[in-house]
């Protein structure tokens, strides 16, 4: 049900196979404060080890029986809020934790909330300090920033009595109720962020807008200029064969024209058919190399290096981003169309997507927040 309805917007997951969809459950509830939420709960992280091959394998993807990474990178992609939790006795330890955080949740920092929950279960100071230590430290693994985002450190609420300090721990050692006080307001702020989800919700469409808007473009741009080079080295091809043609056929009618022997006439087609044949067969072949080469990393990144010269210049982090996202997909695609066949972009389709860039969005950006400095200056 959750999958087949076409109200609810799950239908995607049909691509991650049956065993998601059968796992995966919907409870509707009523007679709540808060409306117009939907919640999403992913399985807890598996403990296994990272293989030999580094953090990058994708050799144990299938532990569960489907796609666990993609599953939660197409939930991420359509969350306005997403809270990675931890516990204190896993903090960050697994290796399912470090490639979802590097694989899955790359690119999301403005929606992901990292949380340090129970820290109400530590009895000891020095507890707390080597888990939040460690962390930090596997967290500085895969989040590539000299500074580490906000950790929440925060505990549910618990009836009286709960979290009394037992008698053999001293006073200096356990958590103390200021300390409590703090998990306490750390989980207000954390409350807070996720109550923002409606509001956010059209800041992250316009940023999901702009985001899909530069993939295009930027696969429109470098692969067009694939296909433009292909398309002028089969011109090229094409007219050597033309030329060979019409010499062939002018020194024919020369000579009939000067009422040479047939016999010589008759060779000259004979040769002039065979000439072309071949240099059709060689540069068919050679056609094909050269499709081969143009699809191949090494070129297609010095396709964009070609087509954006000054955003590797100046080492643009975003559009290298982008270009490592687009990268393996549209070789893909130039390869089941093939070059040959592939449709040109026009010029104009390239301007209107650049255009949407530099007016549209920030016209939207504004419209969404429109107590922005600056903000109702322009839409006066």
């Amino acid at each position: 049900a959750l999958v087949g309805d076409p109200d609810i917007g799950f239908e995607g997951l049909r691509q991650f196979g049956p065993t998601l969809i059968h796992h995966a459950q919907l409870k509707v509830r009523e007679g709540i404060r808060n409306e117009n939420f939907m919640m999403v709960d992913s399985p807890g992280m598996i403990d296994s080890p990272v293989s030999s091959a580094g953090m990058g394998s994708n050799n144990n993807i299938m532990d569960r029986g489907y796609d666990f990474q993609g599953v939660v990178r197409w939930f991420a992609e359509r969350a306005d809020v997403v809270l990675l939790m931890f516990d204190p006795d896993k903090p960050g330890t697994t290796g399912e934790t470090l490639n979802i955080l590097l694989h899955s949740l790359g690119g999301m920092d403005h929606k992901l909330l990292i949380v340090l929950n129970k820290a109400d279960q530590f009895k000891k100071i020095h507890d707390f300090a080597r888990a939040y230590g460690s962390l930090c430290w596997n967290l500085s693994k895969v989040i590539p920033r000299k500074d580490l985002p906000r950790i929440f450190t925060m505990c549910l609420p618990v009836k009286n009595g709960e979290n009394a300090i037992p008698s053999d721990i001293s006073t200096t050692e356990a958590l103390d109720q200021r300390a409590l006080a703090d998990l306490h307001q750390t989980r207000d702020d954390v409350l807070a962020e996720v109550m923002k989800a409606p509001k956010r919700r059209v800041d992250n469409v316009i940023t999901n807008l702009t985001d899909s808007v530069h993939l295009l473009l930027m696969h429109s741009v470098v692969a067009e200029d694939v296909r433009s080079r292909y398309s002028k080295r089969a011109w090229e091809n094409r007219m050597q064969e033309l030329s060979s043609v019409v010499l062939g056929m002018g020194m024919a009618g020369l000579g009939m024209h000067f009422s040479v022997p047939p016999q010589f006439t008759g060779g000259v087609v004979a040769a002039t058919m065979l000439g072309v044949g071949g240099m059709h067969w060689f540069n068919s072949s050679q056609l094909k190399n050269v499709e081969e080469q143009l699809t191949s990393v090494e070129e297609l990144s010095a396709s964009f290096q070609r087509t954006h010269p000054q955003e590797v210049s100046e080492a643009d982090e975003y559009y290298a981003s982008v270009w490592a996202r687009i990268r393996d997909p549209l070789r893909l695609s130039l390869w089941r169309t093939g070059l040959a066949d592939f449709p040109a972009v026009k010029k104009g389709e390239m301007e209107e997507l650049q255009r949407i860039l530099d007016e549209d969005i920030p016209r939207l950006r504004r419209l969404a927040s429109p107590s922005h400095h600056g903000s109702g200056k322009n839409n006066r």
